[in-house]
């Protein structure tokens, strides 16, 4: 029983230690602890997911055992865990690259406890080198090339605009390679195991180092447009600004108490973008700032107005708000 239990923390330690050090090297504390244990829970649904399909598969289809786990396997598993990504940044509870690798090494971690738990379960008995290589490269893959995949894909989607969905393909065929890569063992698994180790935390650590500057830059320059879009709006001085100019055109396409809300939505919005950058901001410096009952009574505001707008007139003014994800998150962020 000894063994076996040394086992079974050789196969699940590795990957949560990793995740763990992820959570710890957030400077900004993008993401909740709650909010990883969930997405670790959806990685475990998705191993159940995996294992039901993929015996179907391999039960329909006259592939051999080897075959199947270098090139059906890798599809099916990385389809699925990226699927929960996907929803996520849909959902924008993912605006930066730092919660997109932690969220994505997440659901791999999740999906690589439940393998090597149904593999111990199996192989009680398999040799301690077995579980190194489980343990540190099986693990760990699954956990980097999910993470790869949210990072390729939140930042392709940046750059391609959220209405072209096909741009995170290209993290998910990386992802699918990788995988396939590691189960080829073009090497020895010892090796291979080495490789994973090595790679995925290096890569990892670049991800977060050129995060933490991105997100310092969005900040400063985030800060400084807002804070001159309120200036704009409390001054009185919003109607000789191109905003205000914008605003103007919607006279001739909305009734007038809709265009006013337009503008109370406008103030609320930029309040709210405002406040969250300040929580980002203290956060950093080691501050924790709760949101407090008038910032809760403004979302509720927000959500009146959005009701009133209506669906039309929030895509009318959506050139006026910085609807990125990371604008879009940080309002997610602030109303948890």
């Amino acid at each position: 029983m000894a063994d076996v239990l040394i086992r079974g923390l050789v196969g699940l330690l590795p990957v949560a230690s990793f995740l763990a050090v992820l959570l710890y090297l957030d400077g900004y504390k993008l993401v909740k602890l709650r909010s990883v244990i969930a997405v670790v829970g959806a990685g475990m649904v998705t191993a159940g997911i995996a294992y039901l399909a993929n015996g179907f598969l391999l039960s329909a289809s006259e592939i051999d055992f080897t075959t199947f786990t270098r090139y059906v396997a890798p599809l099916t598993e990385e389809l699925l865990k990226a699927l929960v990504i996907a929803a996520l940044i849909r959902a924008h509870r993912i605006g930066f690259l730092v919660d997109a690798a932690i969220f994505g090494f997440a659901v791999g971690t999740g999906f690589a406890m439940v393998e090597n738990l149904h593999y111990l379960r199996l192989f009680p008995d398999a040799t301690m080198g077995t579980w190194i290589v489980r343990g540190f490269g099986t693990a760990i893959m699954h956990g980097g090339a999910t993470a790869i995949f949210a990072v390729m894909g939140l930042a392709l989607l940046e750059r391609g605009g959220r209405t072209r969905p096909w741009a995170i393909l290209p993290g998910l065929a990386f992802a699918i390679a990788l995988h396939s890569a590691f189960n080829h063992f073009f090497v020895s698994p010892k090796l291979s195991t080495l490789g994973i180790a090595v790679v995925v935390p290096l890569a990892l650590y670049a991800v977060f180092e050129f995060s933490e500057k991105a997100v310092g830059n969005w900040l400063g320059k985030g800060f400084d447009a807002d804070t001159e879009m309120l200036e704009l709006i409390n001054s009185g001085r919003l109607s000789g600004s191109p905003v205000g100019r914008y605003l103007h055109t919607l006279k001739d396409r909305f009734r007038g108490p809709v265009v006013a809300d337009v503008l109370c939505y406008l103030r609320l919005y930029t309040e709210l973008a405002l406040r969250a950058k300040g929580i980002l901001i203290m956060r950093e410096n080691g501050f924790d700032a709760p949101v407090d009952q008038a910032t809760r009574a403004k979302f509720e505001e927000m959500r009146f107005l959005e009701e009133s707008i209506g669906k039309t007139g929030l895509r009318a003014i959506q050139p006026m708000l910085h609807m990125s994800h990371k604008d879009l998150w940080q309002l997610y962020m602030l109303g948890k």
